[in-house]
């Protein structure tokens, strides 16, 4: 039994028959439970159906004389505003073919006039609350995809943040870092060499993978990480293993999902080959040019300014126009020499990066 709401709770149904008489007998049957719109032609139903206050429901006549109501429903369907309106069609066509080509253009319902006053307020209440259920699902859905997105960005700055700590670099390191990926990659999205591979999710994701770059330090052992003097030689290849340990280390990951992961996959590229060179003199494979994937290439650069422009055990702090001077010296050698072009438009926005992510430097005691 339907209960007669407060005017300001009632939901709005637009009707939409070129027949007076029509229009009288429907807002006559709804008017106690819903507001009732009405339009005498497809052509003003579908501009009522894109006001601010647009209709929880629509009920449409197909015979009309400017726009049928299958084509009236077909193009409210197209249209992203009020796609989502459902739409039930009143007609005095009978046929079994007329009623699928109703459902073929997108609509929820098909009742035949003369219509019966029970069947009409039931349907209509029926596909609302299938409607309200569908917009809490989807509330539900969207809520749990933002809370799984934060956890896993909280996790990866976790993990991040342990492997940073491990040889007392400042937290915000990777915060820095993640900023100038993100920034070169930006710039270079319109370049002919790097647009296929940069578009805007993968961009996303090579920020959200950029703080695992040195998740394998935590397999260096502390007198080598924190040792505060030139590394001997032997020391240097054990603290070069940092790379693939952090690759190994993404690499179960990707097991224990069981299949490829892009998120994973840029991870493991970058922690494996950031320390690659332009010319192959880097480690630990002593990849060349192109072999060296962009994401791996933009975080060699990224990595190198930050080191550069940060207080060490072992260095003090360059400015930030040493550091600009030297990645322009390291131009196709140590790295690719049009993501120097593009770090060389954006230097500005890399030292304004670091004045906002900036953190003092203690010494480990």
């Amino acid at each position: 039994m339907h209960n007669t709401p407060d005017t300001k709770s009632k939901q709005t149904i637009l009707v939409i028959d070129d027949t007076p008489e029509n229009l009288s007998v429907i807002n006559a049957l709804l008017r106690e439970f819903y507001q009732v719109k009405v339009s005498t032609s497809g052509v003003d139903g579908l501009n009522v159906a894109q006001m601010q206050s647009q209709p929880d429901l629509i009920l449409l006549d197909i015979m009309m004389p400017d726009i049928d109501g299958y084509e009236v429903c077909r193009q409210l369907k197209a249209n992203p505003v009020t796609e989502n309106i459902p739409v039930i069609f009143l007609t005095a066509k009978i046929h079994m073919e007329d009623e699928q080509r109703g459902f073929d253009v997108g609509a929820v319902d098909y009742i035949v006039k003369p219509i019966s006053p029970p069947i009409v307020l039931a349907r209509i209440q029926t596909h609302l609350f299938l409607k309200d259920q569908r917009r809490f699902l989807e509330y539900q859905v969207e809520q749990r995809t933002r809370e799984i997105a934060l956890i896993q960005d909280v996790t990866i700055y976790a993990l991040a943040s342990l492997a940073e700590t491990r040889d007392n670099e400042t937290g915000n390191h990777i915060r820095r870092t993640q900023n100038y990926v993100r920034l070169l990659a930006e710039k270079l999205r319109d370049h002919p060499r790097f647009s296929a591979q940069l578009t805007t999710p993968v961009i996303a994701l090579l920020y959200k993978s950029a703080p695992l770059h040195d998740i394998g330090k935590v397999g260096i052992p502390d007198h080598i990480l924190l040792k505060p003097g030139p590394l001997t030689a032997e020391e240097y290849e054990i603290m070069k293993k940092h790379a693939q340990l952090g690759a190994n280390a993404l690499i179960e990951a990707e097991k224990l999902i069981g299949r490829e992961n892009n998120f994973l996959q840029y991870a493991r590229e970058i922690a494996m080959w950031h320390h690659e060179h332009w010319d192959g003199s880097g480690y630990p494979d002593g990849l060349r040019g192109e072999d060296i994937p962009v994401s791996a290439r933009l975080m060699a650069l990224a990595d190198v300014y930050d080191a550069l422009i940060s207080e060490r055990v072992y260095k003090q702090a360059f400015e930030h126009d040493v550091a600009v001077q030297t990645i322009v010296d390291g131009r196709g050698t140590h790295f690719d020499p049009d993501i120097v072009d593009a770090f060389l438009a954006v230097k500005d926005q890399f030292q304004h990066i670091a004045e906002q992510y900036h953190d003092r430097y203690t010494k480990p005691k």
